[in-house]
């Protein structure tokens, strides 16, 4: 059975496109998964939204006839400011979908951040040895736990470690809800239904649906299913963390650290002065605080705040090349996709990941020659223009 629609890269020109396609593929439940956000879905939205209230101000005169995209974070040198940040269970999606991604990353010149909450391993994925890839921890309410994580990542070889701190409670998302979602998938009458145009999705999922875990979490010996360790993961996380624990986290990792989830520029300002190297502005797309501001929105006042030797990402909305110049204009070093990475995954696994940032690679491109850019480096707030 063909896992793929025909002609799929043909009418997987955008991202947009790819997310249809993404849809037609997964059952609702899958696909909400991975596509939806918190309660009403605001922040999601206006997520997406904050990008058209800025427009460009070209200067083609200055001619850009080629266009080097390739930027250099943390010491090492990227192909394209377009990084697949940490999104869980990838691998629900497809068969090993978390080594898929990776692959497409490495493939395209880019980084990988393997999710804390990935089907595989780390120890798996860097079995692959694709770089660069960086590792997602917590802080949890067993500081010992945290402590394991980054030991095993550093055993590994990850080359960053990205600790999120805006889920210490999850959010609520409904649309989970209202579809009886649960891992792995138990599919009721009315789904069973639906999954009759999803026969491919099903064919390439055979067998691995019932190994589908969190596998950074499976202690040797542990009985424990996906099931149950889904059920006891809120219970793991922390609310009560601080900056004392973000200390303990730079003594213990020696790499870059990164903060994902900052979206207070006072926050920003004091991460600075606690060693951390790096911050992603990021509401975690949506899906935790519904109400919480757009990534984009307060791009420029973290930028304000940080200082030039810590490292400004975005994450939030991405879904055009333009909206990547954009925030690099804004003061961001590079993006982070989330959502996007996962649509290519559902309709072709690596190879629908590697066309995914080759449709970012080609419209940055293409923004960058008609504004009259030619590096990354040039690209400034001069570039933009704020609408009345």
């Amino acid at each position: 059975m063909n896992a793929t629609p025909p002609g799929w890269i043909r009418d997987g020109c955008s991202i947009a496109a790819m997310r249809l396609l993404a849809q037609a593929a997964l059952p609702r439940p899958v696909f909400d998964f991975a596509d939806g956000g918190a309660e009403d879905e605001r922040t999601l939205r206006r997520n997406e939204l904050a990008f058209d209230d800025v427009d460009f101000l070209p200067q083609p005169l200055r001619g850009a006839p080629t266009r080097d995209l390739s930027i250099t974070l943390f010491g090492g040198t990227l192909n394209l400011p377009v990084i697949i940040g940490p999104t869980g269970l990838a691998g629900l999606l497809w068969p090993d979908g978390e080594v898929c991604a990776a692959r497409a990353a490495h493939r395209a010149g880019t980084a990988y951040c393997l999710s804390h909450g990935s089907v595989c391993t780390l120890e798996a994925l860097a079995e692959t040895r694709v770089t660069p890839r960086w590792m997602q921890v917590f802080i949890y309410r067993d500081r010992g736990f945290t402590r394991e994580l980054v030991e095993r990542a550093a055993a590994a070889g990850y080359g960053a470690l990205v600790l999120t701190i805006d889920n210490q409670i999850l959010g609520s998302r409904e649309r989970d809800i209202r579809n009886g979602f649960s891992i792995p998938p138990r599919p009721d009458l009315r789904s069973m239904m639906g999954l009759a145009g999803r026969l491919p999705w099903l064919w390439r999922m055979r067998g691995h649906l019932r190994h589908i875990t969190f596998g950074n979490y499976v202690k040797p010996g542990d009985s424990a299913g996906i099931a149950k360790l889904a059920g006891r993961m809120p219970s793991l996380l922390d609310p009560a963390m601080s900056w004392a624990d973000v200390d303990q986290l730079r003594m213990m990792w020696k790499g870059p650290l990164i903060l994902k989830g900052v979206l207070s520029p006072a926050e920003a300002e004091r991460a600075a002065k606690h060693g951390v190297d790096g911050l992603i502005v990021s509401n975690h797309g949506g899906r935790q605080l519904d109400g919480a501001v757009a990534s984009f929105d307060i791009l420029p006042r973290i930028r304000d705040a940080v200082p030039e030797n810590v490292e400004l990402l975005f994450d939030g909305g991405v879904r055009r090349g333009a909206d990547v110049v954009k925030a690099l204009a804004m003061g961001a070093r590079a993006c982070l996709i989330g959502r996007p990475q996962l649509w290519g995954l559902a309709v072709a696994g690596e190879q629908g990941v590697a066309h995914v940032l080759e449709i970012y690679r080609r419209e940055i491109d293409r923004v960058m020659g008609l504004c009259g850019i030619s590096r990354i480096t040039d690209i400034g707030p001069d570039l933009l223009v704020r609408r009345k």
